[in-house]
């Protein structure tokens, strides 16, 4: 999505905020045979996993018919576009995709989401790890409900690639130094050292999330939450510098390749490395790439211990005049089976922690012990940490450090989303 079709999503976001939205009945409790579900899932493995919560639904409404409305764009970029302008519309599908925290909070806000408290009561409340649920939590109610998580701080890497240029494999101590010597090995050797999909900006921007986190650790990150974190500090101009040398090592072609193209590529075997949220695992999975076998992965470095959560969230509109059908849809996503049989398919985890995740692969079972026990940080990529207005302005401020390289043009293009936020509730 290009910067502009973004600012064009936020400037109708806010739109609804300070102006009225054209609106629509309330949603009705009584049995309709309709539902419309929105979301971005398009690539291979994400169609699979939608086809999985489309087919748990359909099985006890087998008198429903299901639209569903999924929009080409890696994380969502165009499916906001066509969402925004359908709230300004008073035309809200039942339900639709979005993450916990800034961005679910911004429907909240507008009024525009049911409060779905009621599906929680059943256990799901205590399943759910303190973190997630917080960021699922406007004033005690709780206002989505999520198919999984996936871990943003991940660093896939292809084996043979790592073994023609001589290049060890990254184990558990694997430290952003020799990250960065094994990339300029990689160059020198022929092989491209990253691939990358930046046709999808939310890649390059997470590829910079990860590796500011490897810089700040987990308490920079909540003071950039809390609004209390110092962007003239030299540990954002280490990580701008890091950034810049990883970019110079990316694939010449990324500018031209989607978030999925690029993962391809890496099950392929024409790069070496790939930063991705794991996502990404099930997508190599669909490309025939083995764990194990012909990929791996380890945290980013100088990020082991901590769990950015990208978490696939639900929620129900407000006004629809199939509120009971998107009701029951969100109950099926809470579901023990429906959580793991979703996985199995997206190559995430479930978010409740009483789902025994033994049938998943040995990557899964991981990333659900980090999900478990370490340290979980919401994603500023994604839109979970921050605000939309900051999200915005921290797209925009690495698209122009991408391009000039000036770590004050990053600054200033941050300060001035800053300035836009609107005051904290």
């Amino acid at each position: 999505m290009s910067i502009r079709g973004r600012r064009f999503a936020v400037g109708i976001l806010v739109a609804c905020t300070m102006t009225a939205c054209t609106t629509v009945p309330e949603s009705s409790n009584e049995p309709t045979a309709e539902l419309e579900v929105v979301s971005w899932w398009t690539s291979g493995s994400e169609q699979r996993a939608l086809r999985v919560l489309l087919d748990a639904y359909k099985a006890s409404h087998a008198d429903v018919t299901v639209t569903s409305g999924a929009v080409a764009g890696g994380a969502g970029s165009n499916a906001q576009i066509v969402l925004a302008q359908r709230l300004l519309d008073g035309d809200p599908p039942d339900t639709w995709q979005t993450f916990p925290g800034g961005a679910l909070r911004a429907f909240v806000d507008r009024n525009q989401v049911a409060d779905v408290s009621e599906l929680y009561a059943s256990g799901l409340a205590t399943a759910i790890p303190d973190t997630i649920r917080e960021g699922l939590t406007v004033d005690g109610k709780q206002y989505g409900v999520p198919t999984s998580s996936h871990r943003g701080n991940v660093l896939f890497f292809n084996k043979a690639m790592l073994a023609k240029a001589g290049v060890s494999e990254p184990g558990a101590d694997y430290t952003t130094a020799t990250f960065a010597d094994d990339l300029a090995k990689l160059d020198e050797s022929g092989v491209t050292p990253l691939c990358l999909g930046a046709k999808d900006p939310f890649t390059t921007t997470a590829l910079f999330e990860n590796t500011l986190l490897s810089v700040i650790g987990d308490d920079g990150w909540r003071r950039i939450s809390e609004d209390r974190f110092d962007w003239n500090s030299e540990s954002v101009d280490e990580a701008l510098r890091r950034f810049g040398q990883i970019l110079d090592d990316a694939d010449p072609e990324a500018a031209g390749l989607t978030w999925d193209a690029a993962t391809k590529k890496l099950a392929d075997g024409e790069c070496a490395f790939e930063s991705m949220n794991d996502s990404a695992f099930g997508e190599l999975i669909n490309a025939g790439a083995v764990e194990g076998k012909t990929f791996g992965q380890v945290p980013f470095p100088g990020t082991d211990g901590m769990y950015i959560a990208v978490v696939d969230t639900f929620v129900q509109a407000r006004q629809s005049p199939n509120g009971r059908n998107a009701h029951d849809f969100l109950a099926v996503l809470g579901s023990p089976a429906t959580q793991l049989a979703f996985s199995e398919a997206k190559g995430s985890v479930p978010i409740r922690t009483d789902v025994d995740v033994s049938s998943l692969t040995p990557y899964q079972q991981s990333a659900a012990e980090s999900l478990r026990s370490d340290i979980v940080l919401w994603s500023i990529a994604h839109g979970e940490a921050v605000s939309p207005q900051f999200q915005q302005g921290f797209y925009d401020a690495v698209a122009s450090y991408v391009r000039s390289r000036d770590p004050e043009a990053f600054r200033s293009t941050l300060v001035e989303a800053m300035r836009r936020q609107p005051p904290a509730k």
